[in-house]
């Protein structure tokens, strides 16, 4: 299909863009220590550059050492030793006719103090963010005066190292929308009180930014259609905020919405629909003349050229979609759309950022890793030997797909009749649609590749020998956990109910584990069923991102469940489930028409001593298969194996 809109070239100031495609801010923790950009983050960047985007925006880019630190390893504009590096990164955007913002960002009081040094965070007031939990304190009339310095340092910094333009963080509830918004900004000085007050520190900002970097030097101002917070900034402040920098000269305003404390509105997990929040952009384009860039949570390419065909904007910004598929915009001009590893919105990326560590990606293993793991440092070695991959779940598909890559004749058995493994059973959850998606896209990629599918094959020795493999890739999944407890034998697994084997209706039910599997399956039965989750631990969700957490737990509780923590099973009995508080050893009777466990699996491995035996260390464990994990880790497991085979 062609996207004649998204394709189309557009202005932002006096500067050309190439097509409608942006690539947002989103940290990414890929800088040196020093703050400067190195190989690793000119890489990230120059991938999304070829890939197709018209516009990038750094991640979020300090302007303060001292207070403003938002993440590890975070890119900095503080003094002028960050040039020399920063051009680098330029010029590797430039040679694809890509263009380059960089953001300017302060967290205020949404950083806490072991980022900053053991410093008190900094705030607009002494208000606190609730996810942080740490208090605040005002900054005096001076300080604010000294850090409109900083930012129009920052942007002389940048200007300097060659990009061409800047955008003012002033969303999200970061400092500069602390000053904005209402919620916030509590002050009576000359930065507070009045609307003409709270717009002070921007209003700054951009007319330092002009007296140093010139007029035309193009600037952006992410800003919030909305805070969604009862004090914080409507519908209607967005629109008239929007008015007053328009006034201000400003080159574009780059729409979105949301602070830490308004919870899953700032980044959307899965449960938020494609374009659920198109009106904050819409109603501000209708009130201004420059151009307007939003986020949309946009999975397709035909939404995007939508929502350039219906006016709601000028550009649009593809965030996430071009942390798991950096060629999203290449493969959309060329109409391979299924071709796109489309976000599942799995918050994967953000745990794993707020975990201290680089950004990574359930779909993506090479993201973050591009200068270690990019296509080409593969070693093409294969010359048509044939190496075989039993198992065609997603730690399969990633394997076979990278050793095709590499050259090799690539046989993927697979016993079901269609590739994905239990992605497909993972799939079947509300708001997990995106998973199927997934599973069609790799299928496309490795017939692209040459991969040879034999789907309906229980691959055996006897089989894969037949194909001339040199080596085998075990990918065949892992079975569900089954506790060794009187009465386990009436006890049914989530496989079983997500496969459609069992079928619940008006029952008790008992989820055993409160992982992922078990809250999902959860959610997926508690609309029909009377749902009691059982969890060892004292949390649930595992790894899950937070705002993903507290949405399973609330639909279940929303529809009559209940989830008891620090309990474990013990037996199963017609009619109920015994468990045990795991501290106080007080035993609870659960009335159970069904017991559903979600506990885990185990690495399934068959025939394994028959595959050693043919193939001995060339037989390789990939997945579930050789530790059991989240697809973020068959697929990490499958890449990495594969790209090593015979490499190292």
């Amino acid at each position: 299909m062609a996207y004649s809109k998204l394709f189309e070239p557009g202005m932002i100031g006096g500067l050309e863009i190439k097509n409608r495609i942006v690539m947002p801010a989103m940290g990414c923790s890929l800088a040196e220590s020093t703050g400067e950009a190195g190989a690793r983050m000119i890489k990230y960047y120059a991938d999304r550059a070829r890939g197709g985007a018209g516009l990038i925006i750094t991640e979020i880019t300090r302007v303060d050492d001292e207070t403003g630190v938002g993440t590890p390893n975070q890119l900095s504009v503080t003094n002028t030793h960050m040039i020399a590096q920063l051009s680098r990164l330029v010029e590797a955007v430039h040679a694809y006719d890509t263009k380059l913002f960089v953001q300017l960002h302060h967290p205020g009081n949404q950083t806490p103090s072991r980022l900053i040094g053991g410093r008190q965070p900094v705030s607009a007031s002494d208000v606190t963010c609730r996810v942080i939990g740490e208090q605040p304190r005002g900054m005096t009339t001076e300080e604010v005066e000294g850090m409109v310095k900083k930012f129009v340092t920052g942007a002389v910094i940048a200007q300097k190292a060659g990009v061409d333009g800047v955008e003012i963080h002033a969303a999200h509830g970061y400092l500069v929308s602390q000053f904005l918004s209402p919620h916030t900004n509590k002050r009576t000085d000359k930065y507070g009180g009045s609307f003409e007050g709270r717009m002070r520190f921007v209003t700054e900002i951009i007319m330092g930014i002009k007296a140093y970097c010139g007029p035309k030097f193009p600037i952006s101002v992410r800003m919030n259609g909305s805070d969604y917070l009862p004090d914080g900034i409507t519908e209607a402040d967005g629109i008239a905020q929007a008015k007053y920098l328009e006034a201000l000269g400003i080159s574009c305003i780059n729409v979105s919405c949301g602070t830490y404390d308004s919870g899953a509105t700032i980044i959307e997990p899965s449960y938020f629909k494609e374009g659920w929040k198109i009106n904050l952009a819409s109603n501000i384009r209708d009130a201004v003349s420059i151009p307007v860039i939003a986020v949309c949570n946009v999975k397709h390419p035909e939404y995007a050229e939508k929502m350039l065909e219906e006016g709601h904007v000028d550009f649009v910004g593809i965030a996430r979609g071009h942390l798991a598929d950096p060629d999203w915009g290449k493969k959309a001009r060329e109409g391979n759309d299924l071709m796109i590893r489309k976000c599942l919105g799995c918050m994967e990326c953000f745990r794993i950022l707020n975990d201290g560590l680089p950004l990574g990606c359930t779909l993506n293993p090479v993201l973050g890793r591009e200068f270690e793991y990019g296509d080409e440092k593969l070693v093409r070695n294969g010359a048509g030997r044939t190496v075989a991959v039993v198992g065609g779940g997603p730690a399969g598909m990633e394997a076979a797909l990278t050793l095709a890559k590499r050259g090799f004749r690539t046989v993927l058995f697979e016993a079901q009749e269609r590739l994905g493994g239990t992605v497909n059973i993972a799939a079947v959850p509300p708001n997990k649609e995106m998973l199927s998606e997934f599973v069609d896209t790799m299928e496309a990629q490795l017939r692209d590749a040459g991969v040879i599918i034999k789907l309906g094959v229980a691959a055996d020795p006897s089989v894969v020998k037949e194909t001339g493999a040199e080596a085998v890739f075990m990918a065949a999944g892992g079975s569900p956990v089954r506790p060794d407890i009187p009465g386990i034998e009436n006890a049914v697994t989530a496989e079983d109910v997500l496969r459609g084997k069992v079928t619940l209706w008006k029952k008790d039910v008992v989820i055993i584990g409160g992982g992922v599997t078990g809250l999902e399956t959860a959610e997926y039965l508690a609309r029909r069923n009377k749902v009691t989750v059982v969890e060892m631990l004292d949390k649930i969700g595992g790894n899950l991102y937070p705002s993903v957490v507290m949405h399973l737990a609330q639909e279940i509780m929303t529809h009559g469940g209940h989830i008891l923590k620090g309990n474990r099973l013990v037996s199963v009995e017609k009619g109920f489930a015994n468990a045990v508080d795991v501290k106080t050893d007080v035993k609870t009777q659960i009335p159970a028409d069904t017991v559903v466990l979600a506990m885990g699996v185990r690495s399934n491995r068959p025939d394994y001593k028959a595959f050693r035996e043919a193939f001995g260390d060339k037989l390789i464990l990939v997945g579930d298969s050789s530790k059991p994990g989240q697809i973020y880790d068959a697929l990490h497991s499958g890449h990495d194996k594969a790209f090593v085979y015979e490499a190292r």
